[in-house]
């Protein structure tokens, strides 16, 4: 390890050196007394890195003989993952403060968890990948039962580290089956090894880190774990497990498969795109009937997993562009769209149940034109930019000959669409009765109202996201 090693890794490494030193200086001080500030000052340190990873121009640098990666695609990835924590974090600080459940140790998990996820996106190994995954988890597992007079919350937790182990069992299974037939851990080096023949129980491995992989991810059929754990966490966390780590287990499925496992799309594109077409129906069908708003968000993260996983399975750079693109746009919905689920409540409770939102255009017409705004967006409807993201996916997959699945992803957006539209149904033509009060942070009404202007202002050219990606699954896609 060299000095051009460590200046690769620059900004996991401060990363980790400021979660480490919050954690002496709050445990030595005020304790809970420091949370707020910790909130904030994480918060900013992940804007500041973000800028910095932005600010890191288009060439690709490898460290730590390979099993470190810093491309363009890893940046684009980074600054996602940065800049949706930091809002989470930011939004959430009311809320837990409000109900007595803001702990010093929440800003400093999700900071280890986010280093855990910048880790993954730039991983080229499969000890680096594992490393960076468990990092990650470890500390989402106890940030979802941090609320530990919830009876909820600690099941939330409970299942999600026990289906989390599942995984990560799968995962490594399927590691140590690369490892054996393709005698290396080095995604450059796993098909270089074997002259052009892939063995079968290469191609068994290779499942099982995708199945592995697609339960971070929280795709069908390995969904289990999502609807339970969004509603029983806390609802802060709910909205940083549905943002940030999505993003991370995505960009490091993609960065597997193309690295490690680029020159055999035909053996893994099938599989991912049978993985697309469930979690698309899945996401659409279960969510139907659900009156929680929280576990409704779960199916619908689960439907937009499958678009996003649509762009994926092409194998092509067009694929992979649309995927990033589908996923900056996803993350600013889900920001937008949980500010205001942190601001639902009712004689200072929170609320999650659909009819609450009963008329509440009448109470309060900014926020519920915010609100339907977003939901159409979600819903794909024109000319809002949810709507671009799935065209992207869509023209991508016909584009790689895969017009079948465009197809299901149009059926399945259109069953979708139900369950948005009817959060919009109620909000203007529901039924009078209790409905809710309190007022909405500051914070949040900014991060609601700027998700939702942006959902209609990115239409004249997403903000300059589209040439970013490009450049990301240019670098990835070689």
């Amino acid at each position: 390890m060299t000095a051009a090693d460590f200046a690769i890794a620059l900004p996991e490494i401060m990363l980790a050196v400021y979660a480490m030193a919050a954690l002496m200086v709050a445990v030595y001080t005020t304790k809970d007394g420091m949370a707020p500030l910790l909130m904030w000052t994480t918060a900013g340190l992940f804007v500041v890195l973000a800028l910095y990873v932005g600010a890191g121009g288009a060439g690709a640098r490898a460290g730590f003989g390979g099993m470190f990666i810093d491309d363009a695609f890893a940046r684009f990835a980074k600054a996602v993952i940065l800049l949706s924590a930091a809002a989470v974090l930011v939004m959430s600080t009311e809320y837990l403060n409000r109900r007595g459940i803001l702990r010093f140790e929440y800003p400093i998990l999700v900071a280890l968890a986010t280093l855990g996820m910048m880790i993954m996106v730039s991983a080229g190994d499969l000890l680096m990948l594992y490393m960076g995954l468990e990092l990650q988890s470890l500390a989402l597992y106890v940030v979802a039962s941090i609320r530990r007079d919830s009876a909820k919350s600690t099941e939330a937790g409970l299942k999600y580290f026990i289906l989390g182990s599942l995984s990560s069992g799968m995962l490594l299974y399927g590691a140590s089956l690369t490892y054996g037939f393709a005698g290396t851990t080095l995604f450059s080096g796993i098909l270089s090894t074997l002259g052009g023949e892939v063995p079968l129980g290469l191609t068994f491995g290779l499942v099982f880190l995708i199945a592995g992989l697609a339960f971070k991810v929280s795709a069908a059929p390995f969904h289990m774990w999502t609807p339970d754990v969004y509603e029983g966490a806390p609802t802060p966390v709910t909205a940083f497990l549905a943002t940030a780590p999505k993003v991370a287990a995505m960009a490091l499925l993609a960065r597997l498969m193309m690295d490690a496992f680029g020159g055999i799309p035909r053996d893994w594109g099938q599989v991912i795109a049978l993985l697309s077409v469930a979690s698309m129906f899945l996401g659409a069908v279960a969510a139907i009937g659900q009156r929680d708003i929280k576990r409704l968000m779960a199916y619908s993260s689960i439907a937009h997993m499958g678009f996003a996983l649509m762009g994926l399975a092409v194998g092509t750079v067009a694929g992979v562009q649309a995927m990033l693109i589908y996923m900056a746009i996803y993350v600013t919905m889900n920001v937008g769209t949980f500010a205001f689920i942190l601001a639902m409540q009712r004689d200072g409770r929170p609320v999650t149940t659909i009819d609450s939102l009963n008329m509440y255009s009448r109470r309060e017409p900014l926020r519920a034109l915010a609100m339907l705004v977003l939901m159409f967006s979600l819903a794909g409807v024109p000319p809002m930019v949810g709507f671009f993201g799935k065209f992207y996916v869509l023209k991508a997959a016909v584009d790689g000959g895969m017009a079948w699945l465009a197809v299901a992803g149009v059926i399945a957006s259109v069953i979708g669409a139900f369950y948005y539209l009817r959060i919009v149904f109620f909000m203007y033509f529901g039924k009078e009765s209790d409905g809710l009060d309190g007022q909405m942070p500051p914070v949040q009404w900014a991060l609601l109202v700027g998700a939702s202007a942006a959902m209609v202002l990115g239409v004249i050219n997403l903000f300059g996201i589209e040439g970013l990606a490009a450049v990301a699954a240019e670098s990835l896609v070689r």
